[in-house]
């Protein structure tokens, strides 16, 4: 069996810290309602892993003692049916966090890193909003409290029709550009948490208002036309308390 091949240098380290946060953020947003479901209280001790190629997983922990990686939170399903639900994600988007920085500095202090490039990967770590932050919404809070905009413009902007956003062509269509990227340049995805970009397709839920890369949410600008009511994923699979 051949030997896994870790991250050495602080860019593939923080390469995969992305792809594994990825990964969280879309059990706890877009993938909710089946994360939910494998969160049976009913099984044993259950962990949300995240994987560096952006997939997730619910699973035991690793049997191995001590584990070859550092491990998430234990026992997450156990609390599913005792807390309001968003209660009970936001806990484990916090324990998620925890657990992306404990991999990313193991390996940090296994491939010896230094203090400076230590530094930097830390750096590079905390411009990207929290697991937390995105899956509770305050990255989406502390933005707008960045960039305040006008009743008048927010409204304009969750009410109107996905659009794609073009490649500028002339001088005035660039100068539109740079004023639409200074007040959507904050705006993060509801799935993966990244920053706009003018040059892809963003779509609103007209429910919690949240954007989300077409990509993410599986919309084309084609298929976005065909929509008069978008309903992000998380939004679709609410689910009434009793």
């Amino acid at each position: 069996m051949a030997a896994r091949l870790y991250p050495r240098s602080v860019e593939e380290v923080f390469k995969e810290f992305k792809g594994r946060r990825a990964a969280l953020i879309k059990a706890l947003t877009t993938d909710v309602e089946e994360f939910y479901q494998q969160c049976d209280p009913e099984r044993e001790n259950l962990c949300l892993y995240g994987h560096p190629h952006g997939e997730w997983e619910v699973n035991l922990p690793v049997e191995e003692v001590p584990p070859e990686l550092p491990e998430p939170a234990l026992g997450i399903n156990f609390a599913r049916d005792g807390m309001q639900e968003k209660d009970w994600l936001a806990l484990i988007a916090v324990h998620s966090d925890s657990w992306l920085l404990s991999v990313a500095f193991y390996f940090g202090a296994r491939f010896s890193i230094d203090k400076a490039d230590r530094k930097r990967l830390f750096s590079l770590i905390n411009d990207l909003p929290t697991v937390f932050e995105v899956v509770t919404g305050a990255a989406k809070k502390l933005q707008k409290e960045k960039s305040p905009v006008s009743n008048s413009s927010s409204k304009s902007k969750s009410n109107s029709k996905p659009i794609k956003v073009s490649k500028p062509q002339q001088k005035d269509e660039e100068e539109l550009d740079e004023e639409e990227d200074d007040e959507h340049g904050e705006t993060l995805c509801g799935a993966c948490g990244d920053n706009y970009a003018s040059d892809e397709f963003w779509i609103c839920c007209d429910i919690c208002e949240k954007w989300f890369h077409g990509k993410c949410v599986k919309i084309t600008p084609a298929k976005a036309e065909q929509i008069k009511q978008y309903k992000c994923p998380s939004c679709s699979n609410k689910r009434p308390r009793p």
